[in-house]
């Protein structure tokens, strides 16, 4: 069951009018209560000193937040306008986007990139038989994300090797938990997931479970031009069109926020184990530097994630809801 973590604090009123003069007067900036949704890892970390923030009533919107462990909750909570603002996986997005731009009250639009590739293929066993996508043939693949990005991912990679993800190996969806157990035990020989929980199971497992192959290399090696980016940041656009300034105030506190976990690896990696969102604090700060956490907003989106798009339609039109985005997707203030 989702839990919602309720702050309260001060609203601190942004860019205040202080003076006026012959000119004119500033405009006010309205700050609001945003209902805020994170998935538990990169997004989740990224987001740890605006959450942190949050709780200690240090940002301009008050955030009432969940931490979701899947991007069903995510979707669920935007759909029945339980969530205004949400990370998600970034197919996840389009897709709800195609599903509901025809409805008055349920439509979404991306405000911001985050993320690129975090996806590792790991092996147990100390064998070091996996140096390449095309030695995973005939080997059964632990992953998470069906339905979502890392699905697609693997299966493009697969496809691109000249392997048959139905035929030539044996894809199993599982809970991070569940395939992590399974490494460090030695019952799951190979398994793609994403950091933080590729992370915890190498440094859990006492060197029998190895990074075989960083999914961003892989992806680079096929030349394609396009880059892996994993987590777009949606808004219902019903809250878009009613409160812009508490969504420009949000954009800039998650940009801040995503800045200072990148600079400030262990005070953020302390920040990250608090919240819940990895098991311990040792885990988040070996995490967060493969999390390739970056910010991308306004026109800049379109050009970063059109490739990728295209990719992921040619290889599955249902990937992404069966269209490619028209201009109404992206969010450009």
């Amino acid at each position: 069951m989702k839990k919602w973590k309720m702050v309260s604090s001060v609203l601190i009123a942004m860019a205040m009018a202080a003076t006026l003069s012959l000119s004119g007067c500033a405009e006010e900036s309205e700050a609001a209560t945003v209902r805020f949704g994170v998935l538990s890892g990169p997004t989740g970390i990224g987001a740890a000193k605006l959450l942190t923030d949050s709780d200690n009533g240090e940002t301009g919107n008050t955030y009432e937040y969940i931490i979701a462990a899947d991007n069903s909750e995510i979707v669920s909570g935007l759909t029945t306008g339980e969530l205004d603002i949400a990370c998600m996986a970034s197919n996840m997005a389009l897709n709800l986007y195609n599903q509901t731009k025809d409805s008055e009250d349920s439509g979404i639009q991306v405000i911001a990139l985050g993320t690129q590739g975090v996806l590792h293929i790991l092996e147990s066993g100390g064998s070091e038989e996996i140096q390449t996508i095309s030695d995973l043939e005939g080997k059964t693949i632990y992953a998470t994300g069906q339905g979502s990005n890392p699905e697609y991912v693997l299966r493009y990679l697969l496809e691109c090797n000249d392997l048959d993800p139905d035929e030539d190996v044996e894809i199993v969806f599982a809970e991070a938990t569940e395939i992590s157990a399974g490494l460090i035990s030695g019952e799951i020989e190979a398994a793609m997931l994403p950091v933080p929980a590729a992370t915890a199971a190498i440094l859990q497992s006492d060197g029998t479970v190895r990074d075989a192959i960083d999914v961003n290399d892989a992806w680079e090696e096929l030349g394609s031009g396009s880059s892996l980016i994993m987590t777009a940041v949606v808004a219902r656009t019903e809250f878009i069109e009613e409160n812009p300034d508490a969504v420009e105030i949000f954009l800039d506190e998650y940009e801040a926020s995503i800045g200072y976990v990148n600079s400030n690896v262990e005070e953020a990696a302390e920040l990250v184990a608090e919240l819940g969102i990895t098991p311990s604090t040792a885990i988040a700060a070996a995490a967060i530097p493969q999390c390739n956490l970056v910010f991308i907003s306004g026109e800049a989106m379109e050009t970063a994630i059109t490739d990728y798009y295209e990719v992921l339609y040619e290889a599955n039109p249902d990937s992404v809801g069966g269209e490619l985005p028209d201009d109404e997707y992206y969010y450009v203030g």
